[in-house]
């Protein structure tokens, strides 16, 4: 472990404009530093390094933050290599702490099955190139299958011999234990305890993790046994936990960065002709059902997956299954499926490299449409079954995290399908409910099943355009905290009981915290939410929040978004006032008032929302003892209107 003293040494030691110059060429601009984004492909630069913050910003790809996650964005580094590599690159020598008893077995466990692994990779691959049996068996067939030789020996393909130990009995001559062959899943052990190979007469795929290192095998056989598993894979161990891993991920997390998508496809052999074909930036679930933790995997590198799958029922069926679980980590997702009879391997063998990528660009559809017209083409003709079909695409919106996108779901979902968007809201808010997840929330509120027996039920709202309002004036709220939460502003206060009227002054962040609570207004925007919970810790012990608190946030998007509005993208010339005697006005001279309007701004949006849901309950409502109560909120969202009015001197419609 690295004591953190020295982790605080190095960071303040690292000058960021040179650990990123090592990667990205700068250009001073001003107080900062300016480039090209190393994250994508752009002609104009828009990458920025503040030294005197400490952060960088790149406006092209959204990703921002300190010189930490620079290197683990980029080089793809945990935190410990990052503080590793920062150390070494400043000279600063790390004394780790000793870890206890357990640290050290499990540290040992791991570098012995790393050393077996990467020895068994070396042998097979010698089995393959440097054998005649290997010759004539395993590269024939890598050959018949259409892999070129460069392709083989990038993906470091080879093969185990023939014979009850072979490969054990190599081993142990090279001075390897037992016990960590049999940990490896290299060897196993008969009934009466003798030793046997096995991946015995397989082609072996080594299974790499994100740094490279062979980690676990992927055995096939050559024969046509129907009774033997055409694939072994390498058992679970300290090393190896197949949940977590993606094949090929090594070779395709730079492409997958580079072209900001992720194509997720079943097997081994799937990922070598793709990737031989041209395709860099492909997956494989590692000869498993695609896990949580892979999902979570890709995510560090795109936010978008494009599936593709065998289009036979087993390959829609497998796709059905990815797209929930991709959806519920809040990734966008397509579907490719090939014609029947093709899966990705055979079609890349058969198509060049600009047929299959038009291919693929052609026939990439959303999960909503895929989906939708599938199920459809199921249930034609048949009330029962396109009623489970509707509920089966509902199910998948509703693991949509994002309140926004499931509206819009919900809406292109209600087009397509000729259904009411209320009755989908109905069904989704039913679904939510099953899961425990908030309902009441204008991005999906349903209409009361009953409306006398349940009078207190949240109003009908079918558009979104007023919730968009909502959210882009919360995110000015929170980019006005960040860049001047700890400045002064003069409000002006009235005593209840005197109704005299007094000045006093507050910083920004007591101001908007204050309002915001007296006018208990729902938040819709998950950044501003972060932004109000880490000034209102901070401020419970009179304080105002340390950067770091935003730089190491658990939720990239709050990072990103601090580091966007600590970033100037374009500052004033001094020349204005040096050279012309110009004296232009900036946000800081302005601040009381662009608070309030902000905060004034916020109140209007939120009033026009929920007046339009009254309304709406309005023209449906039969109930009059509901009525009337909807009559009394409608009179008073009009006085409000009235007040706000008043206030931006223009009408509120």
């Amino acid at each position: 472990m690295i004591p953190k003293d020295v982790i605080d040494r190095v960071l303040d030691l690292a000058l960021i404009e040179e650990v990123i110059g090592e990667f990205v060429q700068l250009k001073r601009s001003g107080s900062s530093y300016k480039g090209f984004s190393p994250f994508n492909n752009e002609k104009t630069p828009s990458f920025y390094v503040i030294p005197s913050k400490g952060i960088f910003k790149d406006f092209s790809s959204g990703k921002g933050g300190s010189v930490i996650t620079f290197l683990m964005e980029h080089e793809k580094m945990t935190y410990p290599e990052a503080i590793r590599w920062l150390a070494k690159r400043y000279n600063i020598e790390i004394e780790e702490e000793e870890p206890d008893a357990k640290a050290l077995e499990e540290r040992s466990e791991r570098e012995s099955l790393l050393a077996v692994t990467e020895w068994a990779a070396k042998y097979f691959e010698d089995q393959l190139w440097k054998t005649e049996e290997g010759q004539t068996i395993a590269h024939s067939y890598f050959s018949e299958r259409g892999f070129r030789d460069d392709t083989i020996k990038k993906f470091r393909l080879g093969y185990c011999p023939k014979g009850f130990d072979t490969m054990t009995q190599a081993a142990l001559a090279a001075g390897y234990e037992l016990k960590w062959l049999i940990a490896a899943g290299l060897t196993r052990e008969s009934s009466n305890g003798r030793p046997f190979d096995f991946f015995n007469e397989r082609v072996m795929f080594p299974i790499r993790d994100v740094a490279g290192r062979v980690i676990a095998f992927g055995g096939r056989i050559l024969g046509s046994d129907k009774k033997t598993a055409k694939y072994f894979n390498s058992p679970e161990n300290a090393l190896y936990n197949k949940s977590r891993v993606l094949y090929g991920i090594d070779l395709a997390k730079q492409d997958i960065v580079k072209n900001d998508r992720c194509f997720l496809v079943e097997g081994y052999t799937d990922v070598v002709s793709l990737y031989q074909a041209g395709v860099h930036n492909v997956v494989a679930s590692s000869g498993t059902a695609l896990t949580e933790e892979q999902v979570r995997l890709i995510r560090r590198y795109s936010q978008n997956v494009t599936i593709l799958y065998d289009g036979d029922p087993a390959g829609i069926r497998a796709s059905f299954r990815g797209i929930n679980l991709i959806l519920s980590q809040g990734l966008n997702v397509r579907v490719v499926l090939f014609p029947d009879g093709d899966d990705p391997d055979s079609f890349a063998k058969k198509s060049s490299s600009t047929e299959l990528e038009a291919y693929i660009d052609t026939a990439s559809r959303d999960f909503i449409s895929f989906k939708t017209d599938v199920l459809s083409a199921e249930a034609a003709g048949d009330p029962v079954k396109r009623a489970g079909m509707i509920r089966d695409v509902v199910e998948s919106i509703v693991c949509i995290p994002d309140g926004i996108k499931r509206s819009v779901y919900i809406n292109e979902c209600s087009t397509l399908l000729g259904i009411d968007e209320q009755v989908l809201l109905s069904e989704a808010n039913k679904l939510l409910r099953q899961k425990g997840d908030r309902v009441q929330r204008p991005d999906t509120v349903e209409a009361p099943e009953d409306t006398v027996e349940n009078p207190a039920a949240p109003p009908v709202v079918r558009e979104t355009d007023h919730l968009a309002g909502l959210v882009h004036i919360e995110q000015e709220l929170a980019r006005l905290l960040i860049r001047y939460g700890t400045y002064p502003v003069t409000v002006t206060e009235t005593n209840p009981q005197t109704n005299e009227t007094q000045r006093i002054e507050l910083s920004v962040a007591e101001y908007v915290l204050h309002e915001l609570e007296d006018e208990a207004i729902e938040l819709h925007y998950d950044v501003l939410t972060e932004v109000i919970d880490i000034f209102q810790n901070a401020l419970k012990s009179n304080l105002f929040p340390d950067e770091k608190e935003f730089l190491n946030h658990a939720k990239e998007e709050v990072t990103s978004f601090y580091c966007a509005q600590m970033a100037d993208r374009y500052t004033l010339s001094e020349n204005w006032t040096q050279r012309h005697r110009i004296y232009p006005q900036t946000e800081d001279m302005n601040l009381e008032t662009a608070v309030k309007w902000c905060l004034f701004k916020l109140m209007q949006q939120h009033v026009m929302f929920m007046a339009r849901a009254v309304e709406e309950r309005l023209k449906v409502s039969e109930n009059e003892d509901e009525q009337l109560r909807l009559l009394e909120d409608k009179m008073k969202f009009d006085r409000i209107r009235i007040e706000l009015t008043r206030f931006f001197g223009s009408a509120i419609l």
